[in-house]
């Protein structure tokens, strides 16, 4: 039986991609901050519910011990954990910039750093990077986040590199707008009172953005992506999906100047 290590398994994308690789009979280790809130997952007689901070090298080597102590060996790494930084740039405090690089950049590296060994020695495996159309196109008021998805398909494409000799796949996951609480729950408004001459503006594409997200695909399309991603053989490493994908299309396609329009006549 395989078996996945999956972060940021509490809710939204990662939860559904744990309930979806258990349902398929695999071994499951989902990962979260707060496993002593979630009862659902706990349930499941294939699932190990662990605690894991990617914030925290110490905590990202205790998951992955007592996920192989559980099961043997770990065959897929799902790096989900990370949440939204949303607002202008001078608005951001240093420790809102520094949170978002943490979690949804460094924090996918030292896990996948942590899991290589694994992989390595064991001549297979497979990492999954949930990345963004954030990744490929830009938003305003999103420029912190957007740094954070753009690292994490260069940091993946070259990895993909190093990996190949050891039989180990590096995939990336790129949804479009998808319905989950990441507007909320796992969202963070940068404001400042004081920068009143960017209220008119956060207004006018913050509707913008919770108009679509909305309308958003259902993670469990994403959750469905991510276990083709992790089981399907081949050379495919991108899986765009969700709503606003064809947005990746066109960013591949027009030049520069188009795609800036078009994003500010959607957006502004």
């Amino acid at each position: 039986m395989r078996t996945v290590l999956i972060t940021g398994a509490s809710s939204g994308i990662g939860k559904e991609t744990a309930r979806l690789f258990s349902s398929n009979g695999w071994n499951v280790i989902a990962t979260m901050r707060d496993p002593q809130a979630e009862d659902e997952l706990a349930r499941l007689g294939n699932v190990l519910v662990a605690r894991c901070d990617v914030t925290d090298p110490d905590s990202i080597r205790r998951a992955i011990d007592e996920g192989i102590a559980a099961f043997g060996s770990i065959d897929v790494l799902v790096n989900n954990a990370g949440y939204y930084l949303l607002g202008p740039l001078e608005a951001m405090t240093g420790e809102q910039i520094k949170r978002q690089i943490d979690t949804n950049l460094l924090g996918l590296i030292e896990v996948t750093r942590a899991m290589v060994p694994h992989f390595r020695e064991q001549r297979s495996g497979v990492v999954v990077n949930l990345s963004s159309i954030a990744g490929v196109i830009t938003i305003p008021l999103q420029s912190l986040y957007h740094a954070t998805k753009w690292g994490v398909e260069g940091f993946s494409e070259a990895l993909q590199y190093e990996l190949r000799q050891f039989n180990v796949k590096v995939r990336i996951i790129e949804p479009g707008v998808i319905k989950t609480d990441f507007l909320g729950r796992s969202m963070t408004l940068a404001h400042d009172p004081a920068l009143s001459d960017y209220e008119p503006y956060v207004q006018k594409v913050t509707g913008s953005i919770y108009k679509n997200g909305e309308t958003g695909s259902s993670p469990e399309v994403v959750a469905q992506s991510i276990y083709r991603a992790a089981t399907k053989g081949g050379g495919k490493m991108r899986y765009s999906i969700g709503k606003l994908k064809e947005m990746i299309l066109l960013r591949r396609l027009l030049p520069v100047r188009l795609n800036r329009l078009i994003m500010r006549s959607v957006m502004e």
